[in-house]
């Protein structure tokens, strides 16, 4: 009885402690997710651009194999949120949650194939064996390969993840609702931009395509310094899961 006792006192701030956890390393993910993206997307340009980079004596494969790394570092992250997240938010709903785990499981596998592409084109580059033709052909299709993990990963694949947390975050109160709002725009946004770009009105890198990746960039950010910084806020969610805690002691 008095270890019962024991366990409903330290319950609420066992809980509280464990969330804020949570938050901490859920916000480190997102921000470890987004920016070696972006020193991957740079170490790239050699083996994406330079027809002739598969044939060449002078290539840099260190830089494209620091660009993966980087994307190794990624598609840990974008896994990592998800699972994360998955015992704060699953409170809310649990169909839900389980979709975005899935959901981002499948975004991080996308983008793992596109990194495989890459770097078997740095080994098809070092056996080299003389056939420039068909050496570049299949250097070619491995880039298009990584072109369309990329579509069907950071943009479709992200625009649903996105809309389903910002779901789980609106209806749960756990960050401030100007947030999820910006998930709710940034969700459906670039899932949009994918298609257009499916269907070729414009290339992933242009012009339109970095705009309508904004929205989405803006929530991933503000979500991630939102629970660094602050955490949840005190929500039914975490106040159920504190009370169900007791109840079980």
């Amino acid at each position: 009885m008095v270890y019962a006792v024991h366990l409903v006192n330290l319950g609420g701030e066992n809980v509280s402690s464990t969330y804020r956890r949570s938050a901490l390393v859920a916000g480190v993910f997102f921000l470890a997710a987004a920016f070696p993206a972006m020193v991957a997307l740079a170490m790239y340009q050699p083996v994406l651009h330079d027809q002739g980079y598969v044939v060449s004596r002078s290539a840099a494969d260190w830089q494209v194999l620091l660009g993966a790394l980087c994307e190794v570092i990624v598609v840990i992250s974008v896994i990592g949120t998800a699972v994360t997240l998955f015992p704060v938010v699953r409170r809310q709903n649990e169909g839900a949650a389980i979709g975005y785990v899935a959901g981002r499981t499948v975004e991080g596998m996308l983008i793992a194939v596109g990194i495989l592409s890459l770097i078997s084109i740095v080994t098809l580059r070092q056996s080299y064996a003389g056939d420039v033709a068909a050496t570049e052909a299949v250097a070619r299709a491995l880039v298009a390969i990584h072109d369309w993990t990329f579509l069907f990963g950071p943009n479709l694949a992200l625009g649903v993840n996105t809309s389903l947390l910002a779901y789980l975050m609106y209806r749960s109160g756990l960050v401030p609702r100007i947030i999820p709002i910006l998930g709710f725009i940034g969700g459906p946004l670039i899932f949009l931009s994918g298609t257009a770009e499916l269907f070729g009105l414009y290339s992933q890198t242009s012009v339109w395509g970095a705009l309508t990746a904004l929205p989405v960039f803006s929530w991933e950010m503000s979500l991630a310094v939102w629970m660094i910084v602050k955490g949840f806020k005190p929500s039914p969610v975490l106040a159920g899961a504190g009370a169900m805690r007791a109840a079980v002691a």
